[in-house]
């Protein structure tokens, strides 16, 4: 196995050319044998996840295709995308990921563009587009961006023409979401995919996609002395596309971001101050016994009742994990008391967990074992017999989604072990469960903090402190935010 070290660093306080000369030019790749790759700290490229693993779209790429290629790979962390092309221009690293095609592009080659981002208009929900947009147009303040939006936003000086842009070069996607929502930001023009992915934590602020339409590209970047390189990971990228791995990693980082929509999450996050605490101790008993993270058990939860222990369905599902009266009777639990139903739900999950073959890795083993809660192992197990037949992967929950509601049409149930049934139902309920998931990662500590694991592949070296746990940055403000809720 190959040997991932991951040096973290970040131009925190200073400049970044204050912080270069800690960086020496690295060596050529084809003769270290390891490539150096920079990349920008956030949730849509590198970050430790709620299970303390490293994830992100650019860190699975650059770590297949280093494999395949029979590389170790050094990722230098960065706090902001400036310092991605500026350190790569400086001959810091051999590869820039994440990087907005042809944008300040003298002297980089650029690779296939993977991903379409578009620049959107980030303002506060209780604002209506049109007056933000007169606003705009009136030149009333100052509209903040990044720089690699400069570009595009010149473009709109025809239609705007008293435009005023503030280049904000020290900051991120996320920071500029953050003050917007807190009041700071009148509005700011951000990354389509880190709008959609934030929208979620702050539901108080609207997106507004009509403002710039011009789609960008993002693509890896290299230095243009090293065309080999650009050649291996143009290779590389028709490989992901024709067989459909780009594909699924996409989905597993953004297929569920926009299930919630804003009120839901507003009401989320105000229960989660309210309601939560009073079942905390339950879920955090469940997962002591079953293992399973005590913020996925209170998600389903959720998604089940809206953590309502009353709550009834016409169908005779009962509690706080709408259990039947036959399943609650199996796994030896009160279903009326909250605590039985939780220890019982969870015991359920992991009954279903324990029906789906060890090879399917996570995280998709989780999802089709929460579809299976939702609408049963047989029919399960019947999405993945079609999905052998239509050629898709039985194992991966992308490709499940899209076999899931062929299971209404009588062509495909006609020939399947249990038959028809709504197969759409259990697609939108993990989503939405993912989507719940994901923002009490963000406000609610594990049961116990976990980091990276550390082994022989992988080596980690933080000299500047940089924080990659995806709920640091809310942590601070969550009181604050929660309180105005």
């Amino acid at each position: 196995m190959k040997k991932f070290l991951i040096a973290l660093s970040a131009c925190v306080l200073l400049g970044c050319g204050e912080h270069s000369s800690q960086f020496q030019r690295v060596l050529p790749w084809a003769e270290s044998k390891e490539l150096t790759v920079l990349v920008q700290n956030g949730p849509t490229t590198l970050y430790v996840d709620a299970e303390g693993r490293y994830a992100g779209l650019e860190y699975d790429l650059v770590t297949r295709f280093a494999e395949l290629n029979n590389l170790n790979v050094r990722f230098i962390m960065v706090a902001t995308y400036a310092e991605v092309v500026q350190r790569l221009k400086q001959n810091e690293a051999h590869l820039a990921v994440g990087v907005h095609r042809g944008v300040d592009g003298e002297g980089l080659l650029f690779g296939p563009a993977y991903q379409n981002v578009t620049p959107v208009l980030v303002y506060a929900a209780s604002r209506s587009e049109a007056d933000v947009l007169k606003e705009i147009q009136q030149g009333q303040a100052p509209l903040s961006t990044l720089p690699q939006y400069l570009d595009s936003l010149s473009q709109q000086k025809a239609q705007y023409p008293n435009l005023q842009m503030n280049v904000v070069a020290q900051a991120d996607n996320e920071d500029l979401i953050e003050q917007v929502s807190s009041g700071q930001l009148a509005y700011a023009v951000v990354d389509s995919h880190a709008a959609d992915v934030a929208q979620n934590y702050y539901p108080n602020v609207a997106i507004s996609k009509s403002f710039a339409n011009n789609t960008q590209q993002l693509s890896w970047a290299v230095r243009d002395e090293d065309p080999q390189l650009r050649t291996m990971a143009s290779a590389y990228f028709r490989q992901v596309m024709a067989e459909g791995t780009l594909a699924r990693l996409q989905d597993r980082y953004y297929g569920h971001v926009n299930r919630v929509d804003a009120l839901d999450a507003l009401t989320y996050l105000g229960r989660i101050k309210s309601t939560l605490p009073k079942f905390r101790a339950a879920f955090l008993q469940a997962e002591a016994e079953t293992g399973i993270d005590w913020r996925l058990l209170a998600a389903l939860a959720y998604q089940e009742s809206h953590w309502d222990n009353e709550s009834i369905s016409p169908t005779g599902v009962r509690g706080i994990m709408m259990l039947t009266n036959d399943t609650a009777s199996l796994l030896g639990v009160d279903r009326l008391n909250p605590r039985e139903s939780i220890l019982g739900g969870a015991r359920y999950v992991q009954m279903m967990r324990n029906g789906i073959p060890e090879t399917i890795p996570e995280p998709d083993r989780t999802w089709i074992a929460l579809a299976a809660y939702n609408i049963g192992m047989g029919h399960v197990e019947d999405a993945r017999t079609l999905a052998l037949r239509l050629n898709r992967n039985p194992d991966s929950w992308t490709d499940l989604k899209g076999v899931l509601p062929l299971l209404r049409k009588p062509e495909h149930f006609s020939t399947l072990k249990y038959g028809y049934a709504r197969g759409g139902a259990p697609v939108i309920y993990v989503e939405r469960l993912k989507s719940y998931y994901d923002i009490l990662v963000r406000f609610e500590r594990p049961s116990k903090v976990t980091l990276p694991e550390f082994s022989n592949t992988v080596v980690v070296h933080n000299p500047g402190n940089l924080t990659l746990d995806i709920n640091s940055k809310l942590n601070v403000i969550k009181p604050k935010r929660l309180a105005s809720l």
